[in-house]
């Protein structure tokens, strides 16, 4: 994408089937200036990159509109389509029902007033989307449907002016069949609407109004209003409007929306507060650094939405699947039919062409991913698990090995004193004299040693004299004796003979310590390793860290094998060397020193830095910095892939077991006809109980 394109997600409306999401999408990718579109039948929505120069936005609606379907902004038309379609289905019902009962002592002239009123208002959107498709040249579900119907309805008026025999009355079960339809795409829009309350609820966070400090005095203005660097109060119960930082108060805040940890964070002076979470306890007295679109959470609902439009490699076989589905379905009918014809005479293999037409769903078919994936990448939002694109679930569901990188992902990315190895004085004295020769330093092993001797609660000297040698120690003059602290090399220089790491301590012109500082590894950096292997996976960690201190790292941990002394820019190619081998590989870092290794796995999961989430390198973004959210990922993932199989797999039995039944088989077995009515009942169930399927995964542990 150059910079000159433009990236958006808009609502498609009107879609009833894969086929419609595939027409609005060819039809995207023939116009000129638009560079890639993708669009998901699930989430009704479209994910478009066009050039603004060459396009406008007018005239990509102008031409989703000419092909029958709607371009919506976000939210706005789904209630009111919602409302819509209840009305349609109590007049399709009222009308079917009244005409099935009444059938036989009805006029046909009344029948055919009221299926003509019935199928006019209630099915109208059915006939208008089934023209639009013939239109553009494709086979969609409206198109068997309006057959179907078209048919049934053209039968049974040739019946009541005395074209054909009465038999061949079908206006009870036209509008019944249309019922049906109507249901079924009623139960189906109302469960697919619930695979998108995640993206919902996110949007619901962010506040629209804030209380802002100007001149002294406490004004309550909208959000659109607010300017980065004002200063904004939050009260107990609110939620906090900006990404910024505490300047006063002190108060805990509840970050799990955003995150999803449970726990409510300690939030004082100098610490950064998110957007959409809500505060406790006390007031606090807050700068505002980003707001708007530039926020975190809005990045998040962008990402989320993003995603939820693209397509994993499952999913466009299925739609190649669906895209052959319908013209098979039509040709079994004809030959159904036809056979029928000649068997049972022209009524039943009337009924039968009917029947085969309704029962047919390629729905079950196109719903089976999308619908799994939109509700995995909504549920692992809501967690702080930020997916990008579908293809990380699919991917990171049947990788084979993970690597992660060391310091500030596996471990806290900060230096403590580990151990102390004393040649004679108290361990206490020992970090007396250290830390008060290294309390001015800023160097990180100076920090270290200084932190050691504030949390042990010794008081530190001031030094009489006090040298700094880069890279290699220092030199002091404490309470009247000579310090030398430093690395071997520096000791060395200084005529005492040391050997092996670590930080040396000499007093006076003798050893008297050696000090091992080392990057501390993260509290449940060892659990999420352990039940990663217990998944199956291998575990390696790649760093830049020398071998001793690596390999120490790795046996703590259990991992498989380290690769250590590797240069930032060289990740990446430890990573193509394990792909090389054949190995699906996820890469777990911080998401800046690690881009080029997270752009290269299969999966580059950046862990810990929220800061921008929209730019990271890799495919995923967690927002705690908790290497066992790397765990909760992948069950997700699993979960969502075996999901999707089962969709799959109850989509091709239904149509598998029941087309045939619905071609005369259930005759054959039981002497009992196929109804059209039966097929429409049928479909509507198939397409509600894979979404329903999809939802169940909102249960689901991770």
């Amino acid at each position: 994408m150059n910079s000159e394109t433009k990236e958006i997600v808009a609502k498609i409306g009107g879609m009833s089937c894969a086929m419609c999401a595939k027409t609005v999408e060819e039809t995207l990718k023939r116009l000129p200036g638009i560079y890639d579109a993708s669009v998901n039948f699930a989430t009704e929505k479209a994910k478009i990159i066009y050039d603004p120069s060459k396009i406008q936005l007018e005239r990509i609606r102008e031409e989703i509109e000419r092909i029958g379907y709607q371009f919506l902004v976000e939210g706005f038309g789904e209630e009111k389509g919602l409302k819509s379609a209840k009305r349609n289905l109590v007049l399709g019902w009222v009308s079917g029902i009244f005409l099935f009962f009444l059938k036989e002592v009805i006029p046909l002239e009344i029948q055919f007033l009221i299926a003509s009123f019935a199928i006019s208002f209630a099915g109208a959107g059915i006939f208008r989307k089934a023209f639009g498709a013939i239109k553009n040249r494709t086979l969609t579900m409206e198109v068997m449907y309006a057959i179907g119907i078209g048919s049934a309805y053209l039968s049974s008026i040739m019946a009541t002016i005395g074209f054909i025999p009465e038999d061949f009355n079908f206006f009870p079960e036209s509008v019944v069949l249309m019922s049906f339809l109507l249901l079924g795409k009623f139960l189906e829009e109302r469960a697919k609407r619930r695979t998108g309350e995640a993206i919902k609820k996110l949007v619901a966070l962010q506040a629209k109004e804030a209380t802002v400090l100007r001149e002294g005095r406490e004004l309550r203005i909208p959000l659109t209003e607010l300017s980065v660097r004002e200063i904004v109060l939050v009260k107990p119960g609110e939620r906090i409007p900006v990404d910024g930082t505490v300047l006063e108060g002190e108060s805990f805040v509840d970050e799990s929306m955003i995150t999803g940890e449970s726990i409510p964070a300690l939030k004082k002076h100098g610490d950064k507060v998110i957007g959409g979470t809500v505060n406790r306890d006390s007031v606090l007295k807050i700068r505002a650094e980003k707001i708007g679109r530039d926020s975190l959470l809005s990045q998040i609902i962008r990402v989320t939405e993003i995603a939820q439009s693209s397509k994993p490699n499952i999913q466009r076989l299925a739609d190649r699947v669906v895209a052959f589905f319908i013209p098979c379905v039509l040709l079994i009918a004809f030959i159904c039919s036809l056979y029928w014809f000649f068997v049972n005479g022209p009524l039943f293999a009337f009924i039968t062409m009917l029947s085969v037409m309704v029962i047919a769903c390629p729905c079950a078919f196109g719903l089976a991913t999308p619908t799994a994936i939109t509700v995995s990448i909504g549920k692992g939002a809501e967690n702080g698990i930020l997916i990008k694109n579908a293809e990380a679930i699919e991917e990171a569901a049947r990788s084979t090995l993970i690597l992660f990188d060391k310091t500030g992902t596996i471990t806290k990315g900060k230096l403590d004193v580990v151990k102390i190895e004393s040649f004679g004085l108290p361990e206490k004295d020992l970090l007396r004299l250290a830390a008060s020769a290294e309390r001015f330093s800023e160097h990180p092993v100076a920090k270290a040693i200084v932190q050691k001797a504030k949390e042990a609660g010794i008081e530190l000297l001031e030094p009489e004299r006090f040298k700094a040698i880069p890279g290699k120690g220092i030199l002091a003059r404490i309470d009247g004796k000579e310090v030398i602290l430093g690395n071997s090399e520096f000791l060395g220089e200084k005529g005492l003979e040391v050997e092996g790491e670590g930080i040396f301590l000499a007093v006076d012109g003798k050893l008297v310590a050696r000090f091992f500082i080392s990057d501390t590894i993260k509290e449940s950096s060892k659990e999420a390793i352990g039940l990663l292997r217990e998944m199956g996976l291998k575990v390696g960690i790649v760093t830049g860290d020398k071998k001793r201190v690596a390999e120490e790292i790795g046996k703590t941990l259990n991992v498989d094998f380290v690769v250590s002394e590797v240069l930032p820019t060289k990740k990446a190619e430890v990573v193509r060397d394990f792909q090389n081998r054949r190995e699906v590989v996820i890469f777990v870092g911080d998401g800046i020193n690690d881009a080029p290794a997270l752009a290269q796995a299969n999966v580059g999961i950046a862990i810990g830095n929220a800061e921008d989430i929209a730019i990271e390198s890799g495919s995923v973004a967690m927002l705690r910095d908790d290497p066992i959210e790397v765990v909760r990922f992948l069950r997700l993932c699993r979960k969502t892939v075996a999901k999707v199989r089962q969709n799959l797999f109850w989509a091709v039995f239904y149509n598998a077991i029941l087309i045939p039944f619905a071609g005369g088989l259930s005759f054959i077995l039981f002497n009992i006809p196929f109804r059209p009515e039966w097929s429409a009942g049928a479909m509507a169930l198939s397409s509600f109980s894979v979404v329903t399927n999809s939802l169940l995964l909102k249960r689901a542990e991770i």
